[in-house]
């Protein structure tokens, strides 16, 4: 498995879990929605003010889980990079992107945009370095 073909499977499968390093060492996960964006960067939206987005900004190493529409017996593809935190008003178009990839259009972009803003959210957006597992037949 290549970082090109976890890139595909990134544009189809929009289910993951994401560690983060805690300040003991320890990792933090989360279920997240990943996108992918046109430079083959994972993007995911957060709330800038939660404890994911703390322990990237203190260790920018993430890991991630990304999994297909069943659970048991899922097609999945792990990866590992370094993640960047692009706050408002520079997230924005970037928001409306992953939206637009992983949920369509929306109703009222107006609306979404300031809600966006309301809750402070954020864009993680992650370089992938590696990627597992190893077998390619997997996906």
């Amino acid at each position: 498995m290549d970082i090109a073909q976890a890139q595909v499977f990134l544009q189809q499968n929009h289910r993951a879990c994401i560690a983060v390093r805690q300040k003991d060492g320890w990792p933090q996960m989360t279920l997240v929605t990943p996108g992918i964006d046109a430079e083959g960067r994972v993007i995911i939206t957060s709330r800038g003010t939660t404890y994911k987005i703390k322990h990237i900004r203190r260790d920018p190493r993430v890991s991630m889980l990304i999994f297909g529409e069943q659970y048991s017996g899922s097609k999945f593809v792990q990866i590992h990079g370094t993640a960047e935190i692009i706050e408002q008003p520079e997230a924005m178009d970037t928001l409306i992107f992953w939206y637009k990839q992983v949920r369509g259009e929306h109703k009222n972009w107006d609306e979404y945009k300031k809600r966006m803003q309301d809750e402070k959210r954020v864009i993680i957006r992650v370089t992938i370095e590696k990627v597992g597992p190893q077998s390619v037949n997997r996906i």
